[in-house]
């Protein structure tokens, strides 16, 4: 496929002493959907945190190339200026800041980035009625505060509907299925698919293949021990659904 995305090769992380990320190699091009599994502790959650800049994690070694820049260089606001978009597994709330000045100041920092006006107030206002219907959210979410009283499947949707709204070239989502219903799960899975575009790519990291049922991959890669120890395609998924991750 296309043009190359994002480039690790050798990436080495650790936190405070512990040595996390062993040597990670991975390509992803511009319109793949990339799946990364592996059990409790193999290091996906180092993985989606070194590449959005979380400071807690050094990297000792290897290099990240994103849309041909060093993105370790880059601050972590630098980064989703750039187009990097991350959905946590436990979304924070922000008391006393409305879904709508949140989302008006991300993007309004994006477009100060890029050397671009801040967006008229009208127009702002169309592509958030018309993202908040693009994700099925009820109209009132716009005025209430972020995340704060949402229940697991209202945080998810939040969270699409942000990425919607930023529309990002590559989308994280961090172990983003864990503990959700199946609605949830194919409010995620919907997002996924509608923002999906031959130019914008996603890694999905997960130790569950619920996930994987709505959102196909087209790479599958299986991170054990801070490193990938194996990649391939559906049959990966299929073997980790019989034997689990021990026959990697």
């Amino acid at each position: 496929m296309g043009d190359i995305l994002l480039e690790i090769k050798n990436l080495h992380a650790k936190v405070g002493e512990k040595e996390i990320l062993k040597g990670v190699d991975l390509t992803i091009r511009k319109g793949e959907i990339h799946a990364v599994m592996g059990p409790n502790g193999a290091g996906k959650s180092t993985l989606s945190s070194v590449l959005t800049g979380k400071p807690l994690y050094e990297v000792t070694e290897g290099e990240v190339t994103f849309l041909g820049k060093d993105l370790l260089a880059m601050s972590p606001e630098e980064r989703s200026w750039a187009g990097l978009f991350m959905s946590f597994q436990y979304p924070i709330e922000i008391p006393g800041v409305s879904i709508t000045n949140f989302m008006k100041t991300a993007i309004n920092a994006k477009r100060e980035s890029q050397g671009l006006e801040p967006m008229k107030g009208a127009e702002f206002l169309k592509l958030l009625r018309e993202k908040m219907a693009f994700v099925k959210m009820k109209p009132e979410f716009a005025k209430r505060e972020v995340n704060v009283g949402f229940s697991g499947g209202e945080k998810k949707r939040n969270e699409i509907f942000q990425m919607a709204m930023l529309d990002p070239t590559l989308s994280i989502l961090d172990e983003t299925d864990s503990g959700l219903d199946v609605d949830a799960l194919k409010i995620v899975a919907e997002g996924v698919n509608s923002l999906h575009t031959p130019e914008k790519s996603a890694i999905i990291i997960t130790h569950y293949q619920k996930l994987l049922e709505y959102v196909v991959p087209d790479v599958v890669h299986v991170l054990k021990n801070g490193r990938i120890v194996a990649t391939g395609g559906r049959e990966i998924i299929d073997t980790i659904e019989t034997v689990g991750f021990d026959s990697f």
